[in-house]
């Protein structure tokens, strides 16, 4: 594809971090982006060619994206697939992943039936509506059991663990709409693979030991602590899991490493994802230039990893919703080969994502304690 000024350009549905992140990723390829977000001024506004303010089932909106780019994709789940599918069809512009890939992964019951149906290893489930729907499914599968939202949930929103019998009725209340429940997995470790395809192409990024609280990203640690053949298997069925998906793109797969090295899906994400934050400075194709890649048909670059290392997630540490001003920042820029990532939110509220600290070296416990450190030592409070 020649080189012009102004270059391709690409439509993102979304313009929150994962946007203004692709943005700085697809400037040095050429690509200009264009996002459509409902919130003025959004944390990709500063790094892209333009922003529509629209919503993210606003199918006019959609239309006016899609008139001013060469191909469309999303950086968030909300977006409608359906009014993503009729503009596409109207105007030519094809989107990728598919629409229809985003309807099987928003639902998160659709997504488990379907990668179950093509034999990808999945914790055992069941549909919910109701409190005695979900008692009888908790009688099967076993208390604790972990109630999803269908649809929406993000950053453990949504997610609600049922410990015992006492807790069905508080449960069902809190997720509020047709839900599944899910055996409660006894897991060694929580991994992720960020799978890519291409036109053509499959890959896959070097497996990432993800470590939450309270169901939200916390850390990153790449390679992660685990045996090679472990790791080698996650790879497998993150390669299942991508055969399934259509159209280009890189995915999110969230996986469970059993207390006996099985290795289950969680969920996925059809475009780049937290857990792959880290290969901004530890690989030499990052998540979000080869989605770029993906979407716009170029090859894929390499997943080859420069050096172990570790990403740790910035929250809003603050009481009440504010002007979002961050302290502590002199001790990550002072550190050698840490890396700070502001997200651009004009907002702090208590657990949002603000931002990352990645750190590279040589010996991955060191590196997660020293990027523990200079996070923690960021903060929002004055």
């Amino acid at each position: 594809m020649p080189r012009t000024s102004p270059g391709p350009t690409l439509g993102v549905v979304g313009g929150g971090q994962l946007g203004r992140m692709m943005g700085e990723a697809a400037a040095p390829l050429g690509v200009e982006l264009v996002v459509a977000d409902p919130t003025p001024d959004c944390p990709a506004a500063p790094v892209v060619r333009d922003q529509l303010v629209g919503g993210f089932e606003d199918e006019e909106t959609f239309r006016a994206l899609a008139e001013r780019a060469d191909v469309l994709t999303f950086e968030i789940e909300l977006a409608d697939p359906d009014a993503l599918e009729r503009v596409a069809e109207e105007t030519g512009t094809p989107v990728h992943p598919s629409p229809d890939t985003l309807r099987t992964i928003e639902d998160k019951l659709v997504q488990k039936r379907r990668l179950a149906e093509a034999g990808v290893p999945v914790p055992e489930f069941r549909a919910v509506e109701t409190a005695d729907e979900l008692r009888e499914a908790c009688a099967e599968l076993g208390y604790p059991a972990m109630l999803k939202a269908r649809t929406g949930g993000y950053d453990g929103r949504g997610n609600v663990p049922v410990e015992g019998p006492e807790d069905v009725e508080t449960a069902i209340e809190a997720v509020a709409g047709p839900a599944m429940v899910e055996e409660m997995v006894d897991f060694e470790r929580e991994l992720a693979v960020m799978g890519c395809r291409g036109d053509g192409e499959r890959d896959t990024f070097p497996v990432t030991e993800t470590i939450h609280r309270e169901e939200i990203l916390r850390e990153s640690v790449a390679p992660a602590r685990a045996d090679e053949a472990v790791r080698e298997r996650a790879r497998e069925v993150a390669r299942d899991v991508l055969d399934v998906m259509d159209g280009r793109g890189v995915f999110g797969i969230e996986l469970f490493q059993t207390s006996d090295d099985e290795i289950l899906l969680n969920e996925i994400a059809p475009r780049p994802h937290n857990s792959g934050h880290w290969t901004i400075e530890g690989c030499h194709t990052s998540q979000f230039e080869q989605h770029v890649r993906a979407v716009m048909g170029l090859p894929l670059g390499t997943t080859d990893q420069r050096d172990p290392t570790v990403s740790a997630n910035v929250l809003g540490d603050v009481d009440e919703r504010r002007a979002a001003t961050l302290y502590g920042d002199e001790a990550v820029f002072a550190a050698d080969r840490a890396h700070l990532h502001w997200y651009g939110k004009q907002e702090v509220y208590d657990l949002r994502k603000m931002g990352h600290v990645t750190a590279t070296g040589d010996d991955r416990d060191a590196l997660l304690a020293d990027t523990r450190d200079l996070r923690d030592g960021l903060t929002f409070r004055e």
